[in-house]
């Protein structure tokens, strides 16, 4: 795959998120819901004035149709940032699929996948390129 050379704006928002989710895996840790990790990061990110999207629907457009209820985003960071939550002990390849996905859907060139539950979330983060 082709080395992409991110925006200054791709790059601050990304230390932004992996900030964010050093800082909520510190003080909560492991073993929670997914939910409540995607809730914590949007609010640090919020405090900090980045715009943060929950759940937002990504519409999927084949040939003549669009599909409104086609993927669901846990997180959209300032309209060019996906991040995928995860809360589980095996991180399943598929995910890493779904985020690329999501990429090539979008026209976005950034997108994470974070599972939180692990002993140090520095081996939790996966950041993807497209």
């Amino acid at each position: 795959m082709p080395f992409i050379k991110l925006s200054e704006r791709e790059e601050f928002l990304a230390s932004h998120i992996v900030n964010a989710a050093y800082i909520v895996h510190k003080e909560l840790g492991p073993g929670l819901l997914e939910k409540i990790y995607e809730i914590c990061v949007a609010h640090v990110l919020q405090k900090e004035g980045i715009k943060v999207l929950r759940q937002k629907v990504l519409p999927v457009k084949f040939q003549e149709i669009t599909f409104q209820e086609g993927l669901r985003l846990d997180l959209y960071i300032e309209d060019c940032i996906i991040v995928e939550i995860k809360a589980v002990d095996v991180v399943n390849p598929v995910w890493q699929a779904q985020v690329l996905s999501h990429l090539k859907l979008s026209g976005h060139h950034v997108g994470f996948l974070i599972n939180f539950n692990v002993p140090l979330i520095k081996n939790g983060i996966r950041r993807y390129t497209k």
